[in-house]
């Protein structure tokens, strides 16, 4: 007896989790046939970010390579667009005449890049961001161009405008809104990310509507024009304002669609033998984009076609856990507020933390976190589960760490997650999931259960999370990833320990030789190895190395120490805690000309200009080198200060010079990398009046 037959058309992430959903419960059930307008097997595009920065490779990000599909038995059928389907002959007809009987037909297509309808949206070097052509594209126009354009401030924008970055491209970020991610993000998160983004070497050109592309002389892309009259170069336009249902072939056959093709809580179509799953569908009027959803709509999809028909699908109460070019950001529920509403909010700008919890009714219904989102799965599930945090409500923001057990907070944060409790929100993965798999197939660590669930695999903000449930389930047992083994960054497979190692012996001075010698898989880094080989480099070989400004932190590049409000702080170097008034007229006039609001004597015996201006920063470095001050590097890995009392100069009890040694080992000492800050004093007497 031959099987009813199965034609799934996209060969997505949506659909294919709904086959593979399919074949745990009914695996011979169906005849399967799989359609992919792309020349590639089911990939993640969540990933498709690190391969533009160069840090993966597409095989890389292949979820089911060719060896899935022949061992389920898929008749593949790859770079074959469908072109039209006979919903009376049961029937789909690809644009190469190929054709495929269907008894059940699921639709599966995914979304496209919304392009501005403005003129020039059709030149070449004008393209969305969307699948693996678009990011071959990329690349190689960052091989041959200069000036990038990255219209959209969303996370496929900020992720997109990282990666050309990092290979070598100038670029803008256009954004309508006037803040960053203004959908996931309240106002000052979004101006916190962006500041952090601007450290990082990208330009931010908000509440900017685009008027017009404008050719060059080869009929390339070569500007971009402005509602407002301003124009800047752009040699590379890439679209990333949005993303719309792919709804063409589902229209054309004469199936409902509204925003999406629209579907039942069964995922069916209005035609019963129709089902459609991903970014394509309208449920109850939502379209979802997020990877969470989708997964939930092909677990009811594949239940209802093998013939289960108990589960339903009634929409997602989603959180959104990104992790946009290292930052990880974390938002749920009704994070803006609003009548009715109380927020408790921490904001550490000088340590990239930012939490807001807004409650009402004693019920926590939105948050942003920024920075920090290790406690985010909790806060999802109290938002979900509409708990009463009346009598937490004092520590709420502090984490669940702080409402249980503190002497194992990971693990009791784990313990404390329900089953259902989403860990991994890039490929749907519950706790409840990754428990199962742990106990069931011997799982014992974080690589076994990344291959297993696939929790951690996408961008790995979860992976610290999916390491508690590894201790708190194994226990004893529990087999945790040695630190020196863990690779620096996502650019390389090697360890710090291997990096300084490899410095030491082959007596590398440079991070091209570095990142040459060792294999790194992008050409020019990311933000953790950089800086990270910079200081190994500098440290090892002090005299030799090629120090690269750029790869240093914002402190370290502007010498001064960022505050809490945004603004800087200035220490000039006094050699052994000694000054002149030459030296002391010179602070006080830079203090008077850039309105310094405080200046404070130290601990370590020198004078704190607070409240500086980012943009003051050369200008005030350049008055106070001319007086022949330098930095007293108040923020670095180095020599901070040397105290002295006044010794033997000047004390009738002092038996040393002590100003004269504390001069002598500071400026010995002045530029040198250590492993942490190093403060030193000098006293000329048993009576230590330098607290040396």
């Amino acid at each position: 007896m031959s099987k009813p037959k199965l034609v799934m058309v996209g060969n997505g992430m949506a659909g294919v989790r709904t086959l593979e959903e399919l074949f745990k419960i009914a695996p011979e059930m169906y005849d399967v046939t799989v359609f992919g307008a792309e020349p590639h097997p089911n990939y993640n595009r969540i990933l498709l970010s690190p391969v533009l920065a160069g840090e993966m490779k597409v095989q890389d990000i292949i979820l089911n390579d060719h060896d899935w599909y022949r061992e389920n038995r898929v008749n593949l059928h790859l770079g074959k667009k469908v072109a039209r389907i006979d919903r009376v002959k049961r029937v789909v007809i690809s644009e190469d005449g190929t054709e495929e009987p269907y008894d059940r037909l699921l639709l599966a297509t995914g979304s496209t890049p919304f392009m501005l309808p403005i003129p020039g949206n059709n030149l070449e070097g004008v393209i969305g961001y969307r699948d693996i052509a678009d990011t071959d594209a990329m690349i190689e126009a960052a091989k041959k161009y200069k000036h990038a354009v990255v219209i959209g401030g969303g996370l496929l924008g900020l992720e997109a405008a990282n990666g050309l970055k990092l290979r070598g491209m100038d670029v803008t970020v256009v954004h309508l809104g006037a803040w960053l991610l203004e959908r996931q993000l309240d106002e000052v998160a979004g101006k916190m990310l962006q500041k952090s983004l601007e450290d990082r070497g990208l330009t931010f050109l908000l509440e900017k509507q685009t008027e017009a592309l404008i050719a060059g002389e080869s009929g390339r892309v070569a500007a971009i024009r402005f509602k407002d009259g301003m124009q800047i170069p752009a040699e590379l336009v890439v679209m990333a304002a949005g993303i719309r249902p792919n709804i063409s072939l589902a229209e054309a056959s004469g199936i409902y669609c509204n925003r999406g093709i629209v579907v039942n809580d069964t995922l069916q179509t209005y035609d019963p033998k129709i089902y459609a799953v991903g970014e394509c569908v309208a449920h109850r009027g939502i379209a979802y984009g997020l990877v969470a959803p989708l997964f939930e709509q092909a677990k009811v999809a594949a239940n209802h076609l093998a013939n289960y028909g108990i589960g339903r699908y009634t929409g997602s109460v989603t959180s959104t856990k990104l992790k946009v070019t290292g930052i990880d950001l974390f938002s749920a529920g009704d994070y803006m507020g609003g009548k009715g509403t109380e927020e408790i909010v921490l904001n550490d700008a000088a340590g990239g933390v930012y939490k807001k919890l807004v409650i009402k009714d004693n019920k926590l219904v939105g948050g942003v976190l920024y920075g920090d989102t290790a406690d985010g799965p909790w806060y999802f599930q109290l938002l979900k589960d509409g708990k009463d945090i009346h009598e937490i409500r004092d520590s709420l923001l502090f984490g669940q760490s702080m409402v249980g057990d503190v002497g194992h907070a990971g693990q009791s944060k784990a313990a404390a997650m329900s089953d259902d409790a989403e860990v991994c929100g890039c490929n749907g993965v519950t706790k409840g999931t990754i428990v199962r798999a742990i106990k069931e197939k011997g799982l014992f660590t974080l690589d076994e259960v990344k291959k297993h669930t696939k929790a951690a695999s996408s961008c790995g903000s979860c992976a610290g999370l999916c390491e508690q449930i590894l201790a708190s389930t194994l226990g004893g047992a529990y087999q945790a990833t040695a630190s020196d083994k863990k690779p620096l960054c996502g650019c390389t497979d090697h360890s710090h320990k291997d990096v300084r190692e490899a410095i030491v012996a082959q007596h590398l001075t440079t991070k091209e030789a570095v990142f040459e010698m060792m294999d790194w898989k992008t050409p020019n880094g990311c933000d953790k190895c950089r800086p990270a080989v910079n200081y190994y480099l500098i440290s090892t070989f002090p005299h030799e190395s090629k120090d690269d400004p750029q790869s240093r932190f914002i402190n370290e590049r502007s010498h001064a120490n960022i505050q809490k409000d945004g603004t800087y702080s200035v220490v000039p170097r006094m050699w052994g805690g000694l000054t002149t008034p030459d030296e002391l007229r010179a602070i006080a006039d830079a203090a008077e000309k850039y309105n310094v609001p405080t200046v404070k004597v130290t601990g370590g015996q020198r004078i704190d200009l607070l409240g500086v201006k980012k943009e003051d920063l050369p200008k005030m470095w350049a008055d106070l080198n001319a007086a022949g001050m330098v930095s007293g590097h108040a923020y670095g890995k180095s020599i901070r200060t040397v105290k002295t009392c006044v010794g033997a100069e000047h004390c009738r009890f002092g038996t040393q010079k002590s100003m004269t040694m504390g001069v002598k080992l500071e400026k010995m000492l002045f530029d040198m990398y250590a492993p942490h800050k190093v403060k030193l004093a000098v006293s000329g007497c048993p009576r230590n009046c330098a607290e040396a």
